[in-house]
């Protein structure tokens, strides 16, 4: 995965895309920085979490923004979001999480708020492409 935005960011050069050819220059820095501080070879696992944090900075970002009215910098923000998305896998359907989060109620069996924590590791471990913000509003729902 390294590799293809290697080469995404050589074509980003070469066609003279000078957005997307920054976006990519940030992410194989973050890249690069993990790879640096956790002294580890950049597996998929690795790239994808660090893609997953990028887009999640930037969607917390795009919510400030538009809450003090610079929507020019959240839309450039949304066009880097999607640049990023692109590497992501596909994430789980809601339908998916609905089945995992119910598994984990009967393998569980949570009772109270106190059990969150045990449920969502529960489906983290086993629905890895999960947008946990989802997961977690879910998760409340039904212990409440």
């Amino acid at each position: 995965m390294f590799e293809q935005i290697n080469n995404d960011l050589k074509e980003a050069l070469k066609s003279g895309d000078k957005f997307k050819l920054s976006v990519l220059r940030m992410l194989k820095s973050a890249l690069q920085l993990e790879s640096i501080n956790k002294k580890c070879e950049l597996t998929d696992e690795v790239v994808i979490s660090v893609l997953k944090k990028q887009v999640k900075q930037r969607n917390d970002s795009v919510k400030e923004y538009l809450d003090l009215g610079k929507k020019e910098t959240a839309d450039d923000l949304e066009k880097e979001i999607a640049i990023l998305a692109q590497y992501l896998p596909a994430e789980a359907s809601e339908e998916e999480i609905t089945k995992c989060v119910l598994e984990a109620f009967k393998e569980l069996n949570p009772s109270s708020m106190k059990d969150m924590g045990r449920v969502m590791k529960y489906v983290s471990e086993h629905l890895s492409n999960a947008d946990m913000t989802k997961v977690s509003a879910m998760v409340k729902e039904k212990l409440s």
